[in-house]
């Protein structure tokens, strides 16, 4: 219990620091846009090898994925009915909506809260590989389809040459083959990836400054039914799924029920501004859902730890 609150107190001094910056304009849009490119092509890639390399295979390939995929697609699912059939929404609005409810920070949250609550960064890596493979070229190519253009393979080409993927990919490699780095090669490249966690979390402490949430009335709907979806269904789905039908012992119950409780993905909003769709369903989600996840991973570790 000590370790959980050690671990909130770490992650959320971090972002409190950046919320700080952003507020005193020390640190900036633009700053934060850099930082956000540095950690994107460097400082993920690293960690996530670093982290994969030294992982055992049977904790990246256990049923700790189809867990959590399966109470992300239920929880995707029951938004795009809602959205599309009741409410009649466009298709690319629903999507959006759908993936704020499902998909997870997994990486600028989901690794840091995993390391200090969870004691392992690994656990978001099935999980990131899952939502960057699976979800996102599905996502791109609905996306651009709905915006009048073709389907187009380069959707998938792209998820492929993402560098968090080559990363992660090489890190399984790695693993999978037993081969141990001789410390000139590794520890280069796990001094890069010591700096991701707190680059991150101070960059996203520097995100929340000035946010306005819930300002257009039009949309609070969707909002609150996604933030709903995401903190509190997905979370309890992954807990019935892994007690009652895969059977997982109580520390792997706890491990996926805290990244179903992740926030919704930043990386949801980039689509939304990207195609210009669902945008202030998509922000208002992001925010809600990642100020409202902290008394759910606290309940989480508490019942469950």
């Amino acid at each position: 219990m000590l370790d959980a609150l050690t671990g909130f107190v770490v992650v959320g001094f971090a972002i409190f620091i950046g919320w700080i910056l952003g507020r005193t304009g020390a640190l900036d849009a633009h700053a934060r846009g850099v930082l956000s490119t540095l950690v994107f092509w460097v400082l993920s890639p690293a960690l996530l090898f670093t982290v994969l390399a030294q992982a055992e295979v049977s904790v990246l390939f256990s049923s700790l994925l189809p867990v959590s995929a399966s109470a992300a697609l239920a929880v995707i699912g029951v938004y795009a009915a809602v959205a599309r059939f009741i409410w009649r929404r466009p298709a690319g609005e629903a999507l959006i909506g759908a993936l704020a409810a499902g998909q997870v920070n997994a990486n600028n949250i989901g690794i840091p809260l995993s390391l200090y609550i969870l004691g392992s960064a690994a656990y978001p890596a099935p999980v990131v590989l899952f939502q960057l493979l699976v979800l996102t070229p599905v996502t791109l190519s609905i996306l651009e389809v709905t915006a009048g253009g073709p389907f187009r393979l380069s959707s998938i080409g792209r998820a492929l040459t993402n560098p968090i993927i080559i990363g992660s990919a090489l890190g399984v490699a790695v693993s999978a083959s037993g081969i141990t780095l001789p410390t000139m090669v590794f520890a280069p490249i796990e001094l890069i990836a010591n700096a991701c966690v707190p680059v991150l979390l101070i960059s996203f402490g520097v995100s929340l400054h000035g946010q306005r949430v819930l300002s257009e009335a039009g949309s609070r709907a969707e909002v609150f039914l996604a933030s709903g979806l995401k903190l509190l269904v997905m979370p309890a789905l992954a807990w019935l799924a892994a007690t009652y039908v895969f059977g997982l012992d109580s520390a792997e119950v706890l491990i996926v029920v805290v990244l179903a409780a992740l926030p919704s993905a930043q990386n949801v909003f980039n689509y939304a501004q990207h195609f210009g769709v669902g945008e202030v369903v998509a922000r208002d989600t992001v925010f809600i859902t990642t100020v409202g996840c902290i008394p759910i991973l606290f309940l989480a570790t508490v019942l469950l730890g």
